[in-house]
């Protein structure tokens, strides 16, 4: 936590985590130490309204644990389940709002992908968000940093060259392949305790 009467420094990291992989992780390690930020919070999505309507969701719950196991022992990160207690679509709007509700109301980073940048007006009320926040953008190494939408704050962070997606884990699981090497090994045996993707 920040010293006395300092804005916290907070990362946000939303999204479906169906499942977490170790990009997700290594994308909010490389943007806690390079921005400096006091925590980095996971926050899963309750229904995540750009996805839901394209492929089944697994439930909350089974994301919640996946999460909690991807980062246990991971200095400064924690799981948030705000938006699933919150019900309905999530929105990363309301999310950053009412995180904003603390005295002094912290710095908000919120951490994305390259490939997102471009989709950021899509977003639910995106000119309350993007008045909200710093965008953290996550790319690899060497690549070069895209265009801010307009009226938008971006921050370049060179993440781990992790190429990994959560598509591809949940292929590799119903196919009966191996998925070492691209999850913790906690959210594996977290996959087959729960018997998620149709975990043989």
């Amino acid at each position: 936590m920040p010293a006395s009467g300092r804005a916290e420094r907070l990362g946000i990291l939303g999204g479906t985590f169906d499942p977490p992989h170790l990009g997700h992780v290594a994308a909010a390690v490389a943007c806690r130490d390079t921005l400096e930020l006091d925590r980095v919070l996971f926050v899963v999505a309750n229904d995540p309204w750009q996805k839901s309507p394209l492929h089944p969701i697994s439930p909350a719950q089974d994301r919640l644990a996946m999460v909690a196991a991807a980062i246990e022992g991971v200095e400064r990160t924690e799981v948030s389940r705000m938006e699933v207690d919150r019900g309905g679509p999530s929105y990363t709007v309301e999310t950053v709002e009412a995180l904003g509700t603390t005295r002094p109301p912290p710095e908000q980073f919120l951490i994305v992908g390259a490939d997102v940048v471009a989709t950021l007006p899509t977003w639910h009320r995106a000119d309350d968000l993007a008045r909200s926040v710093t965008v953290a953008v996550v790319a690899r190494p060497g690549v070069e940093a895209p265009s801010a939408p307009p009226g938008w704050r971006l921050e370049l962070v060179e993440g781990a060259n992790v190429d990994v997606s959560s598509s591809e884990v949940r292929a590799l699981v119903a196919a009966g392949r191996p998925i070492g090497g691209l999850v913790p090994p906690a959210v594996e045996r977290c996959i087959r305790a729960r018997g998620l993707y149709s975990f043989a």
